[in-house]
């Protein structure tokens, strides 16, 4: 496996992963592949875009889209998604991909790398393992508009 930073062309087969990955009963989404590529894109065509992707057998498997943030006291990384394909899950691709916006934000001097997931999922003990820690000061909110 490696990793290399991500280019619009890697866009497309994120989107199926991001699928794969979401469109089942734990996550309950339902992304088609022009929403799931819409999606993404926004992500990358953000102005300080930070991407990667993992490659194995010259096929990508795995992405994360992230972006700096501008804070008041010294900027940081905001993952906005990661996301490996369910059979290369837990063979070390999404160390990989954390250990890469890790060195880009030690590189870049930034405060540090923030993100937000599900707390139902596997995935905060993934994060955990990897030293992120439960931010007790913030609280993430959300309003649903009437349809």
């Amino acid at each position: 496996m490696t990793i290399r930073q991500m280019t619009r062309d890697d866009v497309p087969a994120c989107a199926h992963i991001l699928q794969s990955v979401y469109n089942n009963e734990l996550w309950q989404a339902r992304w088609t592949l022009d929403t799931a590529t819409a999606y993404l894109m926004d992500f990358f065509e953000m102005k300080k875009f930070v991407g990667y992707v993992v490659i194995c057998e010259n096929k990508i498997i795995g992405g994360l889209f992230a972006h700096e943030k501008i804070w008041w006291n010294n900027s940081e990384v905001f993952v906005e998604e990661m996301f490996v394909l369910p059979e290369h899950q837990h063979k070390g691709c999404g160390s990989m991909l954390i250990k890469a916006v890790e060195q880009y934000a030690a590189g870049k001097g930034l405060a540090g790398i923030t993100l937000s997931t599900n707390k139902y999922a596997p995935a905060p003990a993934f994060y955990r393992k990897h030293g992120f820690s439960d931010c007790e000061h913030v609280l993430f909110m959300a309003k649903e508009m009437p349809q």
